[in-house]
């Protein structure tokens, strides 16, 4: 292999919103989270909405308003 051409795989911090660091190997020289396995809810068993950057909000903004004149239309038969 050629030499000097690969990044340097070092000790890297990692830290989560949540508040939980650990250290693994990466490129990197520190890594932030928003989810991890301490408080992620596949692993906890307990049910928690993550809404990054209100994509809920936004959802319900562009076709929550569809969805409800829908369902007030009358249907002929």
């Amino acid at each position: 292999m050629r030499k000097d051409i690969h990044p340097k795989y070092e000790l890297c911090k990692v830290t989560c919103a949540c508040g939980n660091t650990f250290e693994t190997r990466s490129v990197l020289k520190s890594i932030r989270l928003d989810i991890c396995g301490v408080c992620h809810p596949f692993y906890t068993g307990k049910q928690k909405f993550v809404d990054t950057a209100g994509r809920v909000d936004k959802f319900r903004k562009r076709y929550g308003a569809k969805a409800e004149t829908a369902k007030a239309e009358p249907t002929s038969d």
